[in-house]
């Protein structure tokens, strides 16, 4: 073994491997079969019973009073929110996050590193509490939707309970996941390219799209997918700032763990959830591949 490199970076691996294997892998095989068995006779899993993908067909059809499966697009319509949510706060982020690191990149050694502390700072906060807070300033006796309402000509705005007070929510949570990526990139720009676009005749705006961004997508990629991922799973920010009218996925896998005690079908929802992540990841690395070539 010690005159093989292949077997000694293997010996080296089996720690690893082993590690990931234990704490990773046996979770979720235990979590995918636990999804083809049925629920227990009050709660739980019923662990006798035989496998197979009811809980998954249970996601598109349900049986009818007469035995007929007819079709059932209520997670369908959850789980196409939770895309939709997931990438409008990927793409608010990207909108809000770009000048902000752009800008960061441009400030002195003393002066990034006060901009880095400061966007870390919500992190010291647990995500509770940062809702919450969304709560309040959100509410119809906040401030902010009292001065909206002081200005808006149409009447009363509703800022909570809603698919915005999720996206506002969310976008607040995820922000320094896609700024920090960005910063990064930005930090070791070399300004003289701009510089060169302009003496060529290059107008901001051209610029921006021919030398900025292509510059920028290795950030960009890496900031969306810690902003997308981590969104199709949200739970405490639809609860709390959704008031339960705008469920995703990540709250419905709640809601079978835990006041349904339904855990086969919960099981089922968090391996759809599962692969799809994968399958954004996937996506995500074959682009990756393609632009390097």
């Amino acid at each position: 073994m010690t005159g093989n490199p292949t077997l000694r970076r293997l010996g080296l691996l089996t720690p690893a491997l082993m590690t990931i294997a234990v704490l990773i892998g046996v979770p979720l095989m235990l979590l995918f079969w636990i999804s083809l068995l049925q629920k227990g006779g009050s709660s739980g899993v019923d662990w006798g019973a035989a496998p197979s993908l009811g809980n998954y067909i249970r996601l598109v059809w349900e049986e009818d009073f007469d035995g007929t499966m007819i079709l059932n697009t209520s997670y369908l319509v959850i789980l196409l929110r939770s895309i939709l949510q997931a990438a409008v706060t990927t793409g608010l982020s990207l909108l809000f996050g770009l000048p902000v690191a752009l800008w960061m990149a441009g400030l002195s050694r003393g002066q990034r590193d006060m901009m880095l502390l400061l966007i870390t700072i919500p992190f010291w906060t647990n995500l509770l509490v940062r809702n919450y807070a969304w709560l309040i300033i959100l509410r119809d006796d906040g401030w902010l939707s009292q001065a909206i309402n002081f200005v808006s000509p149409g009447g009363p705005i509703q800022l909570l309970y809603n698919d915005l007070a999720v996206a506002i929510g969310l976008t607040y949570s995820f922000l320094p996941f896609m700024i920090l990526p960005l910063y990064t990139v930005f930090e070791k720009f070399d300004w003289r390219l701009l510089e060169a676009a302009h003496d060529l005749g290059a107008t901001r705006s051209r610029a921006l799209r021919r030398v900025l961004i292509p510059i920028a997508m290795p950030g960009i990629a890496a900031g969306s997918l810690l902003v997308f991922i981590p969104c199709l799973g949200a739970f405490v920010t639809p609860a709390l700032l959704g008031g339960g009218k705008t469920l995703m996925l990540g709250n419905i896998i709640q809601m079978q763990f835990g006041a349904s005690r339904n855990w086969p079908f919960g099981a089922a929802l968090a391996v759809v959830l599962l692969g799809l992540m994968l399958f954004v990841m996937v996506c995500m690395a074959i682009w990756r591949n393609r632009r390097v070539k």
